[in-house]
């Protein structure tokens, strides 16, 4: 999915392609943004690898994060007018989160330090984006069913102090991924003013 989100970004780039938004439920991974802290990888990587977890360095800015099974993560590779776009495109991606959330009645929030989302001191959804040669890639993980003991693997973000949860736990329901999808597609679809046509199935 990185090669893909390269090709991609490559193309929307030389304007080959429009804007392209890649939707994915990820197999265990561990990915470390340009400010991640090794100390946040709680386990070693051989110890990761045991147990199925791949550790992937990559260009998206950030500290630690986990992507897996339960959760839906959106990839908007996005041509960007001026740079200052950069944290209204953050802020838009928050406010379909937090709008996703809300229609599963969770209330989910901004935290004036960190990007993502946050139900009390725990996070639902994070971001973490890279802009090259202004267009976007990398993007937001919202946990819908994920297991909920990732951080026994690493420091969520890089955080000691703040914990994890879902739309899941927090609704009280199971909720399925499919079924956020379907939601979260509608409310950026709202924010963004762009309408999603075609969906590419990747093996």
């Amino acid at each position: 999915m990185w090669e893909l989100q390269r090709r991609l970004h490559a193309a929307v780039r030389e304007g080959r392609e429009a804007d392209t938004w890649i939707v994915v439920e990820h197999e265990p991974v561990i990915t470390l943004g340009r400010q991640a802290k090794h100390e946040n990888l709680l386990l070693s990587k051989e110890e990761l690898a045991a147990r199925g977890v791949d550790v992937v360095e990559v260009e998206r800015g950030g500290d630690v994060t986990y992507h897996g099974p339960g959760q839906l993560v959106v990839y908007p590779i996005r041509r960007l007018e001026r740079f200052r776009e950069v944290v209204p495109l953050v802020r838009s991606l928050e406010g379909a989160a937090i709008d996703c959330c809300a229609r599963f009645g969770v209330a989910g929030e901004r935290w004036s330090d960190h990007a993502g989302v946050w139900v009390g001191r725990n996070q639902i959804c994070a971001i973490g984006l890279a802009v090259q040669r202004m267009v976007s890639m990398h993007g937001i993980a919202l946990n819908v069913s994920t297991s909920l003991d990732y951080d026994r693997l690493i420091n969520p973000c890089g955080f000691t102090d703040r914990g994890i949860t879902s739309l899941s736990a927090e609704s009280g329901r199971r909720v399925a991924v499919s079924e956020a999808k379907s939601v979260l597609l509608d409310e950026l679809s709202r924010t963004f003013d762009v309408t999603f046509v075609a969906e590419q199935q990747v093996a």
